[in-house]
């Protein structure tokens, strides 16, 4: 079909990042929306460290979500880089979706990231009532009350990902705000990620469960190598990075029982995602300060 055609026949296709301040749902909608795992998920702060598109198909368009990291106050150059990244995606979207909570209550953080959204004039804005399945009607109509006294919004959607409510509604309302244009990835296509890089978010999102306040922000994970077995088995040989040597007695647990641990769920994620049996190595290292080195930012892809 030619462009002429799909744009005579009202096809829209654009951008939308969701924004929202830690653990407000972003990344489960991304993948709710997707119909697939694109974004890892955890209920740690910044678990979300680059601009991740997943690519929704509709008969009448096309979405791309970008799942970005949360907009906060850097305490590093990670937390810097992250900021620009977040900033140069939001300056190129076409609809920015602020994603709330149905059971917490409005916070400085929502008021902050609300405030910030004029700095993107371009963009269209929806608000998202994320997590309704976790509140009362009594609590989401509340909500949605304090949601629509902050600002003039272009659409309001409660949703959840867990149960699929209203995620139609909410992909009708994102696709009606598009502007029309052809498709702009292939048919097929449901992220532009490497897969080098999910299979490497699958082990950092493994690590992120369970681990002390401290050591999220310090952990980052890389893929090495892989081999082909001649007996079909995929072996995936990656890198666990820490910032200092109690950090890595950590993640490696009493007798390594920890990274053992670890290792099993990242394999079952990754086993999933290829559709085929795997062998996980994994070592980990220790990377002093990594956070706040240019050079092991790098080095790390930031």
């Amino acid at each position: 079909m030619t462009e002429q055609q799909h744009n005579e026949d009202g096809f829209r296709a654009g951008f939308v990042s969701f924004v929202g301040r830690p653990n407000a749902g972003k990344s489960t909608l991304t993948n709710a929306l997707v119909g697939e795992k694109i974004a890892i998920t955890s209920p740690k702060p910044q678990t979300t460290r680059r601009a991740i598109r997943g690519i929704v198909h509709r008969p009448d368009g096309q979405l791309i979500v970008v799942d970005t990291p949360g907009i906060h106050r850097p305490r590093t150059l990670l937390g810097e880089r992250l900021n620009a990244l977040v900033e140069a995606t939001l300056g190129d979207v076409d609809v920015i979706g602020f994603c709330v909570p149905a059971n917490e209550k409005l916070g400085p953080g929502d008021r902050f990231i609300s405030e910030r959204l004029e700095d993107f004039p371009r963009a269209k804005k929806v608000a998202i009532l994320t997590k309704t399945d976790r509140a009362s009607k009594e609590e989401i109509f509340e909500q949605l009350t304090r949601l629509g006294a902050l600002r003039e919004w272009d659409a309001v959607i409660p949703v959840s990902s867990v149960t699929r409510d209203q995620l139609d509604i909410l992909s009708d309302e994102l696709l009606a705000l598009m502007p029309l244009s052809p498709p702009l990835y292939d048919d097929e296509a449901t992220t532009d990620e490497v897969e080098d890089d999910r299979i490497a978010e699958l082990i950092r999102e493994a690590a992120l469960d369970g681990v002390r306040d401290e050591l999220p922000h310090s952990l980052a994970a890389t893929v090495d190598d892989r081999e082909e077995r001649e007996d079909g088995l995929l072996e995936i040989y990656a890198s666990l990075y820490v910032e200092r040597d109690s950090q890595k007695g950590i993640v490696i647990g009493k007798g390594g029982s920890r990274l053992r641990d670890v290792g099993e769920r990242a394999r079952h994620e990754i086993e999933a995602l290829l559709g085929r049996r795997v062998y996980l190595s994994m070592r980990v290292k220790v990377l002093k300060e990594w956070q706040r080195d240019p050079k092991a930012l790098g080095r790390l892809g930031f």
